[in-house]
């Protein structure tokens, strides 16, 4: 524990951020989650491949399955406090890592894609005992995610609330440049724990910080610190490529499940909008701006805005967050 504080202080400096953050481990086996791991194993693209969730369940019968996806700076252990307000609310909650991401696998050369995440979040559901109608929430890249879910999907999904999702505006045809894998690894492999801070400060919560952000800073952090770090930064490289390539704007019409968008409205992020010319980096539409356009493309879709929040409202306020949720949920 005493480690793990020093480091977490450290952080404050962005010099010093780096140096001294843990070595967590490149899938996160240093780390500690909220809830008992489980472990789902199986075969994706010719090599064997593990995924770590938590499934946590209320002591009586549930009232129904909500499976929660994590976005692409966040793990299954970043849902925390929504999981504990879930259950005590009576739900049972699946929470997984995807594949290239946290404590799940990251295989050499796999060709990420959400069509092949959603195919492999079915297969753990089926394990875990949850094949029927869920509750599918998404949160950033795991919106775009939870979208593709309930496209390929629609009879396992009852309600799709998506919270500050990517892939609702196509940023490259608004005029960001694709990046190749090769300056997507480039800029990787300058990834820290002062980077990560500093894009979260200034996206995510509107410049301003709370110490209980360090941890999740040095839960990302501390994967690029271990000795497997290549190994985490060529899984991110290839899933910015997938997230950039791979949006869900021109489908929308085609999503069959109620949906609920849950949006903080402070949230500045524009994926890779930092890559535009400068000329156009106005035109690049932030997620709360490219939701209030991509409700109306839904059959059957309501906004719920959070004023005052960023682009993590369940981190920033957990129990405005979850009002907003039983909202949603109520549908």
């Amino acid at each position: 524990m005493l480690r793990i504080g020093l480091a977490l202080a450290l952080l404050g400096s962005p010099l010093a951020a780096f140096a001294q953050t843990p070595d967590y481990g490149a899938d996160l086996e240093r780390f500690d989650y909220p809830y008992p791991v489980q472990w789902f194993e199986t075969r994706s693209q010719g090599a064997p491949v593990r995924m770590a969730y938590l499934d946590v369940r209320p002591n009586a019968e549930p009232r129904a399955t909500i499976v929660l996806l994590h976005g692409k700076n966040f793990c299954a252990a970043t849902w925390g406090d929504t999981i504990r307000g879930l259950v005590a609310r009576g739900y049972r909650v699946v929470a997984p890592d995807q594949i290239g991401f946290c404590k799940s696998s990251k295989p050499a050369g796999y060709q990420y894609s959400f069509h092949a995440l959603a195919t492999l979040t079915a297969h753990l559901l089926d394990q875990a005992g949850a094949p029927g109608k869920i509750v599918l929430v998404g949160h950033s890249t795991g919106g775009v995610l939870a979208t593709r879910f309930a496209l390929l999907h629609p009879d396992r999904v009852s309600k799709l609330v998506l919270v500050n999702p990517l892939g609702l505006n196509d940023t490259l045809a608004e005029g960001v440049p694709y990046t190749p894998l090769d300056g997507l690894r480039a800029e990787e492999a300058k990834t820290n724990a002062a980077s990560i801070k500093t894009y979260q400060q200034r996206n995510y919560y509107n410049g301003q910080w709370r110490p209980a952000y360090d941890h999740w800073v040095a839960m990302l952090a501390g994967q690029y610190a271990s000795k497997r770090g290549d190994t985490v930064r060529e899984a991110q490289a290839r899933l910015s490529d997938m997230i950039q390539t791979q949006p869900v704007a021109a489908e929308l019409g085609r999503v069959r499940t109620t949906t609920t968008l849950i949006i903080g409205q402070t949230d500045n992020t524009a994926f890779r909008a930092n890559t535009a010319p400068e000329a156009i980096r106005a035109n690049i539409r932030t997620v709360p701006q490219a939701a209030e356009t991509a409700v109306k493309a839904f059959p059957d879709a309501r906004l719920v805005r959070l004023d005052g929040l960023g682009h993590s409202p369940q981190v920033e306020d957990s129990e405005r967050f979850l009002e907003a949720l039983d909202g949603a949920l109520s549908r």
